[in-house]
């Protein structure tokens, strides 16, 4: 039987406008792992509402890595878990990139040991973490006696975030005083999993990491209480202690950037949409603090009246609370 050319060439075009339709209709995510969690959880969620007409992809590359890439028009959304930083602000403004700040969510970013670890169970100071993570600990301060003599005379292992996190600058601004100031001797990914495993199986490993992923976890990591200042309590992560203001200085806001050329398309509109509605339920069902209702009502106010910019001065703040970061968010 002869196929009429007419036909094929019908056949063709559709196939062409399938492939073109199933191309566009693609969001790209990508940033930071401690963000990962609530973005992949919306991304699941969002795809079987739209009975993957809509398809999204979520990477991890860290928050910088992320904005590397976001800041030259590879992605749509960036997860972060700080803010942009100056220099990614000018990266983006010389590429035309424009964007959405929109807080999703508070994180109490969560010092961790091995749970045969006793000696951390009253807590650990900030000062006490500053001795081991600073740059001049690297290569001198090796056993845990060097910090506190009352500590056992064992070797010390640290995990944390590698360099391109933004759980590595905030950690670093917190405990340090200077983001990205940090010994460099110690086990770093951008992959949670890798430092959860890390610490899980050496009983004289301490590190860090998003709270989702101590969460998820528990049966094989313990949290340590932090004592932000002499005389103060020590204080568990927790939802509560983020609400109300006493986890300091490792409770954080976590976000999502939106590139507004990105948001004039249908699919990525409906995704961030999608993200603002179901976000605070999705958030609190792996472990992080939602924000009040009036948060993601002003995330959509600042779509709507197209406000692009950051509320941040291009730093990476340490203790800003849930009402200071919603009261910054009104101004803009």
């Amino acid at each position: 039987m002869r196929i009429s050319p007419r036909l094929v060439a019908a056949a063709l075009a559709a196939a062409v406008s399938t492939a073109a339709l199933a191309q566009s209709a693609l969001v790209k995510v990508d940033g930071s792992s401690t963000v990962y969690p609530v973005t992949e959880a919306v991304a699941e969620e969002f795809q079987k509402a739209e009975r993957n007409a809509i398809r999204v992809t979520v990477g991890i590359s860290g928050t910088g890595g992320g904005f590397k890439k976001f800041c030259r028009g590879e992605t749509d959304i960036q997860d972060a878990s700080r803010p942009i930083l100056r220099k990614e602000m000018d990266d983006c403004a010389k590429a035309g990139i424009t964007y959405y700040e929109l807080p999703v969510a508070f994180d109490a970013l969560t010092v961790v040991v091995n749970p045969k670890n006793t000696f951390l169970d009253k807590g650990i100071t900030v000062e006490q973490l500053k001795k081991m993570w600073e740059p001049s600990a690297q290569g001198k301060l090796l056993r845990w006696n060097q910090v506190d003599p009352s500590w056992p005379d064992a070797p010390m292992k640290l995990f944390g975030a590698g360099a391109d996190s933004g759980t590595f600058d905030y950690f670093t601004e917190a405990v340090v005083g200077k983001a990205k100031s940090s010994r460099g001797d110690f086990t770093a990914s951008e992959d949670d999993n890798v430092l959860v495993q890390g610490v899980q199986r050496d009983v004289n490993a301490l590190g860090y990491f998003g709270y989702a992923y101590y969460a998820e976890n528990q049966g094989k990591l313990k949290a340590v209480p932090i004592i932000e200042k002499a005389g103060k309590p020590p204080v568990k992560p927790s939802m509560e202690s983020v609400l109300d203001g006493t986890y300091q200085p490792l409770a954080r806001p976590i976000f999502i950037y939106v590139s507004a050329r990105a948001l004039d398309r249908p699919e990525v509109r409906k995704f961030v949409e999608f993200y603002l509605t179901h976000g605070s339920a999705l958030a609190r069902e792996v472990k992080y603090v939602p924000l009040p209702d009036r948060a993601y009502a002003m995330n959509r106010e600042h779509l709507a009246r197209k406000k692009i910019g950051t509320v941040f001065g291009g730093v990476a703040e340490v203790g800003v609370r849930i009402d200071e970061l919603l009261a910054r968010e009104a101004k803009l």
